[in-house]
């Protein structure tokens, strides 16, 4: 490849969704804590499969819906994941090609199937996440490929990838690659409960290894233990050059040094599904910053995409992202 062909590369779970309509009656029959991600193991993800609703099968994962956003905003992104040579394996790999992202990551002949993540959305447009791991945490150094790494502006990182030891070595390795090759590396914290199980190593990730941070407000405050935002905001000053910190339907605040630019959220008609809206956030800013847009703006293309992310069922896009923000970026 030719230098700097690509914009970001993503590391991160190669999972397929299975997203179904459900309501809080649910959700309490089955103790899954609304609004949140929880691990689980196959036979779990067997009987909430067996329990739920008429279901809709689409390839997920929150970096790789990152990198499917960067495609439909006219970006060149690549994809770093491990699935199983099996039937969800399949269907990952043509998905998240068919968005114009590169993945190249060879399947696994062997070990746990595919990785999944069931999906519950409630009349409220919360959704509520059960997820098996699978392959996907069996990624490890010897899955990187250090010719895409060093090829992009930016490698991105999904902090929900942090749980598996050797997946942390890749992480690191990823972060010595891109810095070698003069690149620079992005994380996103993922949730909450991923921040508590790693709050220690994440700010050591953090301080030594990445330049821009991606979380929301509840993963900012559980990170530094702190009650408020504003209290965040102090203490992530100085842990990496840029801070996009999300906050819902009250936009987003970025940091950087000196500079703080707090970004409206984007209107939308009808909230439908929040599924995605944070990975579509990222999308939007990691794609302006590759093309060398000032903090202000990236934040407003980040805000579009993720207003196109909520304003439908599913967590990529059913648009053209890049026509999205010519429209309402450009018009101010």
């Amino acid at each position: 490849m030719a230098d700097n062909s690509l914009d970001v590369v993503g590391i991160g779970n190669a999972i397929v969704d299975v997203l179904s309509q459900t309501d809080d009656a649910f959700l309490g029959a089955q103790n899954l804590p609304k609004g949140t991600m929880t691990l689980i193991d196959a036979a779990r993800a067997e009987e909430l499969y067996a329990a739920m609703g008429p279901a809709v099968e689409v390839s997920g994962g929150s970096a790789a819906n990152t990198l499917a956003g960067v495609a439909a905003l006219g970006g060149r992104g690549a994809f770093v994941g491990k699935v199983r040579n099996d039937q969800l394996g399949g269907i990952f790999r043509h998905d998240i090609r068919a968005t114009g992202v590169t993945y190249r990551t060879p399947a696994a002949t062997g070990g746990a199937p595919t990785a999944r993540c069931l999906i519950f959305v409630t009349g409220d447009a919360q959704r509520t996440m059960a997820t098996y791991l699978g392959a996907s945490v069996e990624l490890g150094p010897d899955d990187l490929d250090a010719e895409l790494i060093a090829d992009a502006k930016i490698t991105y990182l999904e902090g929900y990838l942090w749980d598996a030891p050797a997946a942390k070595e890749a992480f690191l390795a990823a972060a010595r690659h891109a810095h070698e090759a003069g690149r620079k590396v992005a994380l996103s914290l993922s949730d909450p409960f991923c921040v508590d199980r790693h709050r220690e190593s994440f700010v050591e990730l953090i301080g030594g290894h990445v330049d821009i941070l991606f979380a929301n407000e509840h993963e900012i405050c559980s990170l530094f233990q702190v009650e408020t935002f504003d209290r965040a905001l102090q203490e992530v000053r100085g842990h990496c050059a840029v801070a996009a910190l999300t906050r819902s339907e009250k936009g987003a605040v970025v940091l950087a040094g000196d500079e703080v630019h707090v970004i409206d959220a984007e209107p939308v008609s009808q909230v439908v599904d929040t599924t995605g809206a944070g990975d579509l956030f990222a999308a939007g800013f990691l794609h302006g910053y590759a093309q060398g847009k000032g903090l202000y703006d990236c934040g407003r293309i980040g805000a579009v995409a993720a207003a196109e992310a909520i304003s439908h069922f599913g967590a990529r896009p059913e648009t053209r992202l890049d026509r999205l923000v010519e429209l309402r970026v450009a018009a101010g």
